[in-house]
């Protein structure tokens, strides 16, 4: 079965422009990251988790992270928690923040999450994963859609058994991602599981784990019938691999290009979590969008050495001199319309 990647598709109301869905990650998903996925061609982009428990807290340092714009659309807020009540006010938040969808995340095996209740904690206490998700279902207007694994064993088919529980309890889409929560990103993805339970329920499901490239979403797409896959580690650093998925386009990007977009997201990343916070967790992210071959590797332990990010960005145009007109290109076409939540705390832990 011929499967087109460009094509639109539904959930619920929502309307998703491609096949291809961004997929929330942990210290990753700013709304930078968000922003330039939409731009690549991903149809739904999605934010880090966001905890019930810091919303409940009130943590101030972290409101900047809930910040919505008009070129993310459509977008999933992602929430994590353990009780019903906390995650149906999470919810209503979110939802007002702007979200198109709210999805939970019942996949995630890090222990901090997973000792609280949540995550893929909740993989194996289906009773309190139905209250939660009728909890939040009754209490938005927006879709709900759950994040989750196999199971928490090696082998363990618990996704086949909750899906269709989450189905009734108000989920209007699921992703799942047939690792165990043990196996963490190791081994591989068996999408058999994902065909299964596409066959046990009446809503478009995601396909989550090593799509990494357009010959892989396709394969992935045919053989279990799911609606969309998710991209997830192999975007990080390298957009040019949505490109690749959603238009066929392999071409590999000049070092003006790579310049261009590490510099647009650095300015965005400082705008969005100030100086002092972006220099630390932009270090990361100049390895990813560097290696490739693209630049020399001692070029990237340089950068990382440097003390500020416009230190860096000065470098970044020394390599490259063409990025600067690239960069003005990128710059102009960011709205300058957001819209932030006040009193939104949000809380970053694992990925699932």
């Amino acid at each position: 079965m011929q499967v087109n990647l460009r094509e639109s598709w539904w959930i619920r109301e929502v309307e998703i422009p491609t096949r291809v869905v961004l997929a929330p990650m942990a210290g990753v998903s700013v709304q930078a990251f968000r922003r330039q996925g939409r731009r690549y061609g991903a149809g739904l982009v999605c934010s880090e988790m966001v905890s019930c428990a810091g919303i409940e807290h009130r943590n101030e340092r972290t409101l900047g992270y809930l910040r919505v714009s008009s070129d993310e659309h459509p977008l999933a807020i992602q929430i994590f928690g353990s009780e019903p009540r906390a995650m149906a006010e999470a919810a209503r938040m979110v939802a007002a923040a702007g979200a198109d969808l709210v999805d939970m995340n019942f996949g995630c095996p890090v222990r901090k999450v997973t000792k609280t209740g949540a995550g893929a904690h909740l993989l194996e206490h289906p009773e309190l994963a139905c209250r939660i998700t009728e909890a939040v279902a009754n209490a938005v207007s927006v879709p709900v859609s759950v994040k989750m694994r196999r199971g928490v064993d090696d082998g363990s088919r618990s996704c086949l058994e909750l899906g269709p529980q989450l189905v009734r309890a108000g989920a209007a889409t699921l992703t799942l991602h047939p690792r165990s929560a043990r196996q963490m990103y190791t081994g591989y993805a068996d999408h058999s599981l994902t065909a299964e339970l596409v066959s046990l329920v009446d809503v478009p499901v995601i396909a989550s784990g090593d799509v990494t490239s357009r010959a892989k979403a396709e394969a992935v797409l045919a053989a279990t019938g799911a609606s969309a896959v998710m991209v997830g580690r192999g975007a990080q650093g390298n957009p040019w691999a949505i490109r690749e998925v959603v238009f066929g386009d392999g071409a590999q990007p000049s070092r003006e290009e790579v310049a261009a977009e590490l510099i647009h997201f650095i300015r965005e990343t400082v705008r969005e979590l100030g100086e002092r916070r972006a220099s630390g967790f932009l270090k990361k992210f100049y390895a990813w969008y560097l290696g490739h071959g693209r630049f020399p590797k001692p070029f990237k332990n340089e950068l990382v050495q440097l003390s500020s990010t416009e230190e860096v960005v000065t470098r970044l145009l020394a390599a490259a001199p063409g990025a600067a007109a690239l960069l003005a290109v990128l710059e102009a076409d960011v709205p300058e319309d957001e819209f932030l939540l006040e009193g939104m705390p949000i809380s970053i832990y694992g990925g699932g």
